[in-house]
């Protein structure tokens, strides 16, 4: 669904984005990570032809942007830096205005279609106060219900949860997890670790304007070989796994083994009282923070 080859993007002597080769297939729910100011938005702007490019390929649905512009947007949704409106008119008129600018669905079912996607997005009871008196939350789930009003077959979407409370973030969230399972494949770019790892399949990492890392979910957060054991014998299962135990507290030990199955059985019979004995895992977090530098936008004090 998206393809880039040496994608690139230099404003001046700054090198925005370098090089990147992304590969977005189709059923992906794609999450684009990185730092501010990696690149992640001149890259969404880039696939959209907002911007152009300094050298590089960028497809999308196998036909080349900003080239085939004309082909591609009908089939795709989209919020980029926050949402466009009229800000005179309702929610309700800027998104039949929308809806009007398009190429999918007739007239005829343009009302159900607003109706639909406002509803979609949480905005189902609004009435016909202007946009400018919205709250920033409000805006965001307008933005979506553009981007959805037409059910593309994808969605490319830069931080669709930005001024969400965690209730609305857990609605965006539920919604863009439905259109998935009809069929919409997503990328979104997004600063939220904890929502990635609940809805996405694939993960890409921008760092300093370079995709450093891209790969299944799966494979990034797979077991480490250690497993962690829940019990108030701590000092039993020290003598008795002398050797593979790593680090302990007064609580838990961390052991590594082979086959967990092996160990519980092992515990079980020694009489070891275990309350959770689970593999540990990667997190996408541990795994972003090996894969970039070390570093962040805080400034101390001289």
């Amino acid at each position: 669904m998206i393809s880039t080859h040496g994608l690139t993007k230099r404003f001046g002597s700054i090198v925005a984005v370098d090089s990147i080769d992304l590969s977005v297939a189709q059923g992906d729910i794609y999450g684009f990570l990185g730092a501010n100011g990696s690149g992640k938005t001149t890259t969404v702007r880039m696939l959209l032809g907002l911007v152009l490019a300094t050298s590089g390929d960028a497809r999308i649905m196998n036909l080349r942007m900003p080239q085939e512009l004309q082909r591609v947007l009908p089939r795709v949704g989209t919020l980029v830096e926050g949402p466009a409106a009229y800000p005179h008119l309702s929610g309700r008129a800027n998104l039949g205005l929308f809806d009007a600018m398009g190429r999918n669905g007739s007239r005829r079912d343009r009302k159900q279609r607003v109706t639909r996607a406002l509803e979609d997005v949480g905005l189902g009871g609004v009435d016909s106060r202007p946009v400018r008196s919205y709250s920033l939350g409000m805006r965001q789930r307008l933005g979506l219900a553009q981007a959805i009003v037409r059910r593309p077959e994808l969605l490319i979407l830069d931080e669709p949860t930005n001024g969400l409370d965690p209730q609305g973030i857990r609605e965006i969230r539920d919604l863009l997890l439905a259109l998935h399972a009809d069929g919409t494949t997503i990328f979104l770019s997004s600063h939220l670790l904890a929502e990635v790892e609940q809805m996405c399949t694939r993960v890409g990492v921008l760092d300093r304007g370079r995709l450093v890392l891209q790969d299944d979910l799966s494979t990034l957060t797979q077991p480490t070989g250690r497993t962690y054991v829940r019990t108030p014998d701590v000092q039993q299962v020290r003598a008795l796994l002398d050797g593979h135990v790593e680090s302990f507290d007064e609580g838990s030990v961390l052991v590594r083994v082979d086959d967990p199955a092996v160990l519980n059985h092992r515990l079980v019979t020694a009489g070891v009282r275990v309350s959770l004995l689970a593999p540990e895992r990667h997190t996408l977090e541990d795994v972003i923070l090996a894969a970039t530098h070390a570093g962040s936008d805080r400034i101390g004090s001289p």
